[in-house]
């Protein structure tokens, strides 16, 4: 164990002071240092190698629950305790999350709809229910706002829009996003709260044009929404918060990177199974039922 320790620590103290604090020879150091590494050593190296590449390449995004996950996919076995032990070793840990707060202005003269979601976030193929919200992100130029519309049944961002404004424009741009990318068919259920934006003329028009079913939150009742909400948190723990954005530009390209190669093609989730969004949809147009 003493000879471990100094082996781990030589690059930041002299051998030979760590051999006089832990009371032991330079010459049995040396004679430790020149045999061959066991094999448990070997295969925990191996695996520490594994796990910092996983933490790395999900801009350490990751805990050791994905991290155990995805090394699993990769064919590796390894159970829960080691991977922790070998993120522990290293320093490494998921960003930890930061409280966020709802920004939802009513406008009292608009009309809403009732919470026909009912908290059911379930879906049994793609274009069924789509969730929608709002969020904020400072940047050093003012605020951004993001807008985004995600689909229930594989959890994947389906249209998203970023401007400095909070318009109705918004998520009108998401929205127009989504439709062109999924031209859903009939029976789409639309859920969001009952910020202004949703609740205005012009959304409401564009909702009935592609003939959806609307549904909001009630009012006070953040919780009906809870998927948006945890996307956005999960959006600031992973994204937004470890750093500083310089404009809005810098803060699109990051969000375009996050969303579309990351979040909906390599990201883990844990609510569809820890896969990806991606494979969810394939999997479903892949069926034997669905392949007519």
């Amino acid at each position: 164990m003493k000879f471990s320790f100094i082996h781990a620590e030589k690059a930041k103290f002299p051998v030979a002071a760590l051999c006089r604090v832990l009371e032991v020879t330079r010459q049995g150091y040396y004679a430790f240092a020149k045999r061959p590494a066991s094999a448990r050593a070997s295969n925990d190296a191996i695996l520490r190698e594994r796990v910092r590449t996983v933490h790395e390449e999900s801009h350490r995004r990751y805990g050791s629950p994905r991290i155990l996950r995805q090394l699993h996919r990769d064919g590796v076995k390894v159970g829960k305790r080691r991977v922790e032990n070998a993120m522990r070793s290293m320093g490494l840990a998921a960003r930890i999350p930061r409280r966020f707060r709802v920004t939802t202005a009513a406008n009292p003269k608009h009309m809403v709809e009732p919470n026909v979601l009912a908290r059911d976030f379930t879906a049994t193929r793609p274009d069924q229910r789509w969730v929608t919200d709002i969020t904020y992100v400072w940047t050093d130029e003012g605020w951004c706002y993001l807008a985004v519309i995600l689909d229930l049944f594989s959890r994947a961002v389906v249209g998203w829009a970023l401007d400095t404004t909070i318009s109705t424009s918004l998520p009108l741009a998401a929205l127009d996003m989504a439709v062109r990318r999924r031209r859903p068919s009939s029976g789409l259920l639309h859920h969001s709260d009952r910020g202004c934006q949703y609740t205005s003329a012009d959304y409401r028009n564009a909702l009935a044009e592609l003939g959806v079913t609307v549904s909001m939150s009630r009012k006070g009742n953040c919780w009906d929404n809870a998927v948006a909400e945890s996307f956005f948190a999960t959006l600031k723990t992973e994204l937004v918060h470890p750093q500083r954005w310089t404009d809005r530009i810098e803060l699109r390209l990051a969000v375009f990177e996050y969303i579309e190669s990351f979040y909906n093609r390599r990201r883990l989730h844990s609510s569809i199974g820890y896969k990806t969004p991606a494979e969810v949809e394939s999997a479903y147009d892949n069926a034997p039922a669905n392949a007519a």
